[in-house]
């Protein structure tokens, strides 16, 4: 199914970490829809690193983020979550994109920052089996599938699963 999403936006966050492939195949596939993906870290400018050595320069800084700029959030995986989680303006972003009804979309561990942000209980949910006490614990429904859509929420487990979690992506974007 072809998409045309023309001059929307998504956040995505980096840092030091990040798990590559659910960063670059996400942003690719989504530009391929006319969706621009902003890369927010901790300070703009900056060049992080992902698991696997792949490199990726942050566009913005996430405290200068503001939601009503973007359609959605992407929280994508790797140990980076686990250290943007402690972070109040990646907490709010969530909760705000949430609120509103817009995308939120984690992959792998990318699901802690939503966990964190208080924004999982009652939703149905996959992930990382690393972190499924953790969503379970959160308050979400866990399944244990490739990817998994509750009205604005996406999330899928690993980088096996992309292709149907850029799928849901999509979906989610084009209501």
């Amino acid at each position: 199914m072809a998409y045309s999403l023309n001059g929307q936006r998504v956040l995505c966050f980096v840092g030091d970490d990040y798990e590559d492939l659910e960063l670059w195949y996400p942003r690719l596939r989504l530009a391929e829809a006319g969706v621009t993906m902003v890369l927010a870290g901790a300070e703009a400018g900056k060049r992080y690193v992902g698991k696997n050595g792949y490199p990726c320069v942050s566009e913005a800084a996430i405290r200068d983020m503001r939601a009503d700029d973007f359609q959605g959030v992407l929280c994508a995986g790797g140990w980076m979550p686990d250290k943007l989680r402690r972070e109040q303006p990646v907490l709010d972003l969530i909760r705000t994109f949430h609120e509103r009804g817009q995308l939120v979309a984690a992959i792998c561990h990318g699901g802690w920052m939503p966990i964190s942000a208080g924004v999982y209980r009652g939703v149905r949910v996959t992930g990382s089996p690393g972190i499924k006490d953790d969503l379970i614990n959160a308050g979400a429904h866990f399944e244990d599938s490739a990817v998994v859509v509750d009205r604005h929420f996406v999330s899928s487990r690993k980088p096996d699963d992309l292709p149907l979690f850029c799928v849901g992506m999509l979906q989610v974007l084009s209501r």
